[in-house]
This record gives C-alpha cells, structure tokens and sequence, in this order.
C-alpha cells in the first residue's frame, strides 16, 4: 500500500472557529468537508508545502513561523490503495481573506459542531483532538 505525505491546516479565527473546506465535484470525495492542506511535493518540508498548499488554495499567505505543530494523523485507505499520514498545523495569523480557489464552498465552524458534517473519514479524528482544545 503507498504512503501518502499530505499536510493539513486548522485556521482559527478571533471568534475561536475552524475554517473548512468542502471538496469540488470531480474529485475524490467530492461534496464532502475537510481541513485545507495537500500533498508535501519532492524537495519540500510539510511546513513549506502547508504555506504553498494554503496559498495556492486559500489565496492566504503564512508563514512557518506562525504553523503550530498540532497533531500526527495516520489513516488507512484500503479503498483507494493508500495510507495517509498527515501532520496538522494550528494557524491562527494570515494575511487575506480565505477564497474557495479550489473547493466547492468555505465555512466556518465550531469544533463541537463538525459532527453535523459530511466530513472526509480520516479527519474525525483530527475533529475529536480539536474538541479538546
């Protein structure tokens, strides 16, 4: 089974809300929620593929500095032949205003409030730690 290196990103804003994304039809998943991020390219580090990952989808910019380790997601995806491993940032500092560049829709959400969501599988989880914080 392949490994898959993908990077995450927990945006919160002042009211102490999670940005999420939902993914675009003609996708993998498609219609369901999840955290921004990607795949960590050759040649990268995951914070430098979480910067490029939120820019390229978010039209955010960040810097490393303000990624705050969080977590270590491992999931298995027998269905589609991979693993997922997935470190996951805290970011609460950006500069602009998240755009679906490429998601079908952007909302806003409490933590405690994920589980009323089509989310992607792996990240409940991630939404579990989350509810911790």
């Amino acid at each position: 089974m392949k490994i898959l290196l993908v990077v995450a990103a927990v945006l919160v804003n002042e009211q102490g809300k999670i940005l999420l994304a939902q993914r675009p039809e003609g996708k993998r998943l498609a219609g369901k929620w999840e955290f921004a991020g990607g795949k960590v390219e050759e040649g990268e580090t995951p914070e430098q593929a979480m910067v490029r990952e939120l820019r390229e989808e978010l039209a955010i910019d960040v810097r490393t500095e303000d990624l705050e380790n969080f977590w270590f997601l491992s999931h298995p995806y027998p269905e589609f032949d991979f693993h997922l491993l997935m470190p996951v940032y805290i970011c609460r500092k950006w500069q602009g205003t998240p755009q679906p560049l490429e998601h079908a829709a952007l909302r806003w959400e409490y933590a405690h409030d994920m589980h009323k969501l089509d989310m992607i599988e792996a990240d409940g989880e991630l939404v579990e730690q989350l509810k911790r914080l």
